[in-house]
């Protein structure tokens, strides 16, 4: 019992003691602790918030890879390696690379795999859109009548296009939610004629809200049977996407090298460098989102971290000036028996206080920001949410109990190290 209780005793002496005696300087010093705190409060605010905006974004694009399913094998053109550009998919075509080998045909050969359920084509273009006195610039998706059987897309009022329409180029369309609203208002645009182009198209449907995927709006599209939007409105023979839905998930990976060497058969390819195709399954695309978007998030709070370091160089500072001024204080202290420990807890527990109190507030200004900053994103459309999770407050909380205990020691050992008959003496 006696052992115990020294041993109490002891903890109240070193570490308590301290920690009362270090509240009070805080208190007394209060100008100097909220401006030391400041340094904390900001890096502490960009960290959270920081990693609240690379969460949201992750789990936003996440979130819409995983609308397509993970039963999904998606092909795109490519830019081929030619030994001239490196550049592929969109970055090469906005270089003025066009690929116009993906076809319908390749569609239909993919289909025929056995564990190909079904899939749709698209293009988009973009074109001058009218009815009546509204003129507005509109995006197109060119999409086989199979499009709203395997997308998460659904018909609000009306109907979606037939298969047989759309190889009869039938002049027919489906209207994106927003786009409906932009030209028609609180109007029926149920068989309307809304002039493309140069060429009328009647409306046959309105589909439900959908939102943003991949950063495109789907609601303000206008949905066109493919071959309609190739051939009378483009001019073109190719399409620039083929979405598989595929029956054994289980098999996806084989499925898309079953792919890859149809459409090297189909295009003439023996060089896998000369590819004008890729081929990517759901679950590959979700991996590479997370790799990415963990680099991201890493990056940035490095970067938010830099605020946090000169917090911490700040402090570090602001306590040897505190040392410096207290020299009286600290020698008489030392000389009615505070050991070395008792002044080497204190000046640790004053910098260990000001950053988790900083830390405290940081946290809560960095939820604040994150919330308020989702708020106008969404009154702007954007469907982008902050996340804070639970092991960013944990990383904050930690990072400035280091950052006191690393900033904090040095001037505290320098503390610690006085002599009592100096510092009597220097303060005189």
């Amino acid at each position: 019992m006696d052992i115990i209780k020294k041993i109490k005793l002891n903890f109240w002496i070193i570490m308590v003691t301290p920690f009362r005696v270090a509240l009070r300087s805080l208190r007394t010093n209060k100008v100097r602790t909220l401006l030391t705190v400041l340094g904390i409060v900001i890096g502490i605010t960009a960290v959270i918030t920081v990693m609240s905006a690379g969460e949201g974004l992750k789990s936003y694009v996440v979130g819409q890879v995983e609308t397509f399913g993970t039963d999904a094998i998606q092909v795109e053109i490519k830019v081929p390696n030619t030994g001239k550009t490196s550049s592929e998919n969109s970055a090469g075509i906005a270089q003025g690379i066009q690929i116009t080998t993906l076809t319908i045909d390749d569609a239909k050969a993919i289909k025929k795999l056995p564990n190909v359920l079904n899939n749709y084509t698209s293009i988009i273009g973009q074109e001058i859109v009218s009815y009546e006195n509204e003129n507005k610039q509109a995006l197109l998706w060119g999409a086989s009548a199979s499009f709203v059987d395997i997308d998460a897309s659904k018909v609000e009022t009306g109907r979606f296009f037939t298969e047989e329409e759309d190889t009869s180029l039938a002049n027919v369309v489906v209207l994106g939610n927003s786009i409906k609203e932009k030209l028609f208002g609180d109007a029926d645009p149920l068989d309307k004629f809304i002039k493309v182009g140069k060429q009328k198209f009647r409306v046959i449907g309105v589909m439900e809200k959908r939102g943003a995927i991949a950063f495109f709006d789907m609601d303000s599209f206008i949905y066109v049977p493919v071959q309609t939007l190739q051939k009378k409105v483009m001019g073109i023979d190719h399409v620039i996407m083929i979405f598989n839905k595929v029956a054994d998930q289980s098999r996806a990976d084989e499925t898309a090298e079953e792919i890859i060497a149809l459409l090297r058969e189909r295009h003439d390819i023996t060089d896998p460098d000369k590819d004008d195709f890729s081929v990517t399954t759901m679950a590959e695309a979700l991996s590479i989102y997370e790799t990415i978007f963990g680099a991201i998030n890493l990056l940035l709070v490095a970067i938010a971290g830099i605020s946090l370091l000169v917090g911490g160089i700040g402090i570090m500072n602001i306590m040897y000036v505190s040392v410096t001024e207290r020299t009286y204080e600290i020698g008489l202290r030392k000389a009615v028996g505070a050991t070395a420990s008792n002044i080497l807890w204190q000046f640790l527990w004053e910098a260990v206080v000001i950053t988790l109190f900083g830390a405290l507030i940081g946290v809560i200004l960095g939820i604040g920001l994150s919330f308020l900053v989702s708020l106008i994103a969404s009154s702007q459309g954007v469907t982008l949410k902050f996340i804070v999770s639970p092991e960013s407050m944990i990383i904050a909380a930690s990072v400035s109990l280091a950052i006191g205990l690393v900033f904090g020691v040095f001037p505290a050992r320098a503390a610690a190290g006085l002599d009592p008959v100096d510092a009597l003496r220097k303060s005189n």
